[in-house]
């Protein structure tokens, strides 16, 4: 009898009743397996990890409910309509009849996604938890160039550039960007949006290379549910703030590409309308019955004023840059958001045409500045007097104004993760800008703390008028190493390094009594000299005791470390194996990192 004998009649257990194989599921469907891959996209089903591979390691394996599920969904009978009205097309043009192709181009089946966002993401805030990779994607596609052969369309190119610039609008406008980081890859962005923290990457402004190993039809899949779940999102959000939705944009700004500035003063002048027609929609029934041809001409009247924006004057500050205001009264802000609305308040940009336009026209505005740029629409000149700084990205500039300061763009990023005005010395024009931290990396927790890090720290509390210790020093360095270790607060490399910076400040805090005792007995420095240091311990001593004190270090840790191995199973010996191969190599980079940091200090003075 087979290992695995099943009577007849008798129904399946196990995994084998809870899991399915790909090929099975695209049988049970009746659908191709591109259709299969769109469907599963669409609905969130996603392939399982069983813990026995009946069929084998090499299969795909779904979940037999997620296969019931799709099974259903009425999205599969458009699929079916699609795919006989394309046969349909095709055979007309095998006659040669253009007339019915044309007609049948015209009326060809559509399906909406709507229903599937809704079910998907029951409130708003389950929309917000997954809107990491849907602001990645999008912003990734409105910088692609239009391919026939990979079906990316233009008109799909300019709706991704027109949701990306809507959700860049809101986040600057209410002031909710938190964090921003250049890499290699791209331009780091972190936004909080009622509460939840969303992180998206954007390409460099530069030109895409579409390469040949990326399949775009899945990513146009995607690309597909996410334009539908940003529509959605943006619709909340801007109604939110009592501003329409979709904007209408200046037909003159739009033509010169500078729609995220369109944008931003379409918000505020959207805002300042609707709270306006709120605070006047509270008078009685009588009075609203008898106003409501002036409610409509008021109407006909803002869509006018929206698109005729560009004949304000462009330096007025509150058509500009003015916060919206919520019409029931404006809800308590956060520290976070107090601060990053107030931190380029007082100052007043001028962007070069080399520098990172888009990026810096979405952040400066989103902390308060005022910006503009070398170009048609403009709000302000490079003449204008006011202007503070001019973010420049060049070795040199040939005509300069004495009234501003010429700054590299990375002095605005690096301003907005440390939340303070930096000094500008080390981003003036010409110079080698300090290394670009990232916001997204705990230095403490990774146990190195780069030597910039420790600059900024100091001078955020020199802002706040804190007090820190001296410079190198934790509060951990005045504890007792032996206490520390005994708790498990500190490894034993790290015990033996407190000890021995706790031998230091003894020494020193020794040294310093002695000579104030001295000072109090009138007694001086030549005097002192002529006895050769008589009264100061010879340094033989002060190094056998911080020997025997290590030595004492290293056996208590060596013995905490066997006892706790006695009572440990061969598993957990194994983990904790490997978790002293993680610290050992933790801090191996860490004395790494230390000694490139020495090597450039002794090269940087030699």
């Amino acid at each position: 009898m087979p290992k695995h004998y099943r009577p007849p009649g008798k129904k399946k257990e196990g995994t084998a009743a809870t899991f399915i194989t790909r090929t099975k599921a695209v049988r049970n469907l009746q659908v191709t397996l591109p259709h299969f891959r769109k469907l599963c996209i669409l609905k969130g089903v996603f392939p399982r990890e069983p813990k026995k591979k009946i069929h084998g390691s090499e299969k795909t394996y779904y979940h037999v409910k997620d296969i019931n599920f799709l099974m259903h969904e009425p999205l599969r009978g458009k699929l079916w309509d699609i795919k006989a009205y394309k046969k349909k097309i095709k055979k007309a043009r095998g006659k040669k009849n253009k007339d019915m192709v044309e007609r049948l181009l015209d009326r060809q089946p559509t399906y909406k996604l709507d229903r599937l966002v809704l079910e998907r993401y029951p409130t708003f805030v389950d929309a917000l938890r997954d809107l990491d990779d849907c602001l990645t994607m999008v912003h990734l596609f409105a910088t692609l160039p239009a391919m026939e052969s990979e079906h990316i369309q233009v008109d799909r190119i300019h709706n991704c550039r027109r949701l990306s610039h809507e959700w860049q609008a809101y986040i600057s406008r209410t002031h909710s960007l938190r964090r921003t980081f250049i890499s290699v890859k791209g331009i780091y962005y972190q936004a909080e949006v009622e509460g939840q923290k969303i992180t998206w990457l954007t390409p460099h402004a530069l030109q895409q290379v579409v390469t040949d190993d990326v399949d775009f039809n899945v990513m146009l899949t995607f690309l597909e549910f996410y334009e539908t779940l940003l529509g959605f999102v943006n619709f909340k959000l801007y109604h939110s703030i009592n501003v329409k939705y979709p904007p209408i944009l200046d037909p003159r700004l739009e033509a010169l590409a500078d729609e995220l500035y369109a944008l931003c003063r379409y918000i505020a002048t959207g805002s300042r309308t609707l709270s306006g027609n709120s605070q006047s929609g509270i008078s009685s029934e009588s009075e609203q019955t008898g106003n409501k041809k002036m409610n409509s001409e008021s109407e006909e009247s803002e869509v006018r004023l929206a698109q005729l924006q560009h004949q304000l004057p462009a330096n007025e500050r509150g058509a500009l840059m003015n916060m919206m205001e919520d019409v029931n009264g404006a809800d308590e802000e956060d520290q976070d958001t107090k601060e990053c609305k107030s931190l380029f308040k007082d100052f007043k940009f001028f962007l070069s045409r080399e520098v990172p336009r888009e990026s810096l026209l979405f952040i400066i505005p989103a902390f308060g500045g005022l910006v503009s740029w070398e170009g048609d629409g403009a709000p302000f000149k490079e003449t204008d007097e006011d202007v503070t700084h001019q973010i420049v990205d060049r070795p040199s500039l040939g005509r300069k104004f004495l009234s501003r300061e010429y700054v590299q763009p990375q002095w605005i990023f690096d301003c907005i993760n440390a939340r303070i005005i930096l000094p500008t010395e080390q981003y003036l024009l010409g110079r080698v800008p300090p290394p670009h931290l990232s916001p997204f990396v705990d230095n403490e927790a990774e146990g190195y703390v780069p030597e910039y890090a420790e600059t900024i720290k100091r001078l955020q509390a020199a802002a706040r008028r804190q007090v820190l210790p001296f410079p190198g020093l934790d509060p951990m360095d005045f504890s007792d190493p032996g206490s520390l270790l005994a708790e498990g607060i500190i490894d034993r490399a790290e015990a033996n390094e407190a000890a021995e910076q706790r031998q230091k400040l003894l020494k020193l805090e020794q040294q310093y009594h002695d000579e104030l005792k001295m000072e109090l007995q009138g007694v001086t420095f030549s005097a002192v000299a002529s006895k050769g240091n008589s009264q100061i311990p010879p340094a033989e001593d002060v190094e056998v005791e911080e020997g025997a004190s290590m030595a004492l270090l290293d056996q208590v840790a060596e013995d905490e470390l066997n006892l706790s191995k006695v009572s440990m199973s061969r598993r957990q010996r194994g983990l904790m194996e490997a978790i002293q191969i993680g610290k050992e190599r933790k801090r191996n980079k860490i004395e790494l990192l230390k000694k490139r940091r020495k090597n450039s200090e002794a090269n940087r003075k030699g």
